[in-house]
């Protein structure tokens, strides 16, 4: 009976995964007007010889029991959405990433043809 509910669970996270990478690929294509006029101004812009990288950022706050918290009592970490923009002003990838600092230590230089991002 645990082999079911363990199966359950596996296809659930999966289903939720998938759902959330197909939000990001419908995407791919639309004008970086578009794009903004949706979800607000970055963060950050970088240029770069491909284009421009928009960065948006949100400060995540839990307490020890992982629940949301207070900024007084809790750990932080930053969740970045790297979104990528071509030369003709079309988003041509985006990618969420996780880290511990915030958006203004991004060093642009290393973001060019990297699928990570560096602190200074």
């Amino acid at each position: 009976m645990k082999k079911h509910y363990i199966l359950i669970v596996i296809l659930l996270l999966n289903a939720a995964c998938t759902s959330t990478k197909k939000s990001m690929d419908s995407w791919v294509g639309k004008t970086k007007q578009i794009f903004i006029k949706n979800s607000g101004p970055p963060v950050r812009t970088f240029r770069n010889d491909d284009g421009e990288i928009l960065l948006y950022a949100d400060q995540v706050y839990k307490k020890a029991d992982n629940t949301n918290g207070s900024p007084m009592t809790a750990s932080n970490y930053w969740e970045y959405l790297f979104v990528y923009i071509n030369n003709e002003g079309k988003v041509t990838s985006l990618r969420k990433e996780k880290q511990n600092y915030p958006p203004q230590q991004i060093d642009a230089s290393l973001l060019k043809n990297t699928n990570s991002i560096s602190a200074k």
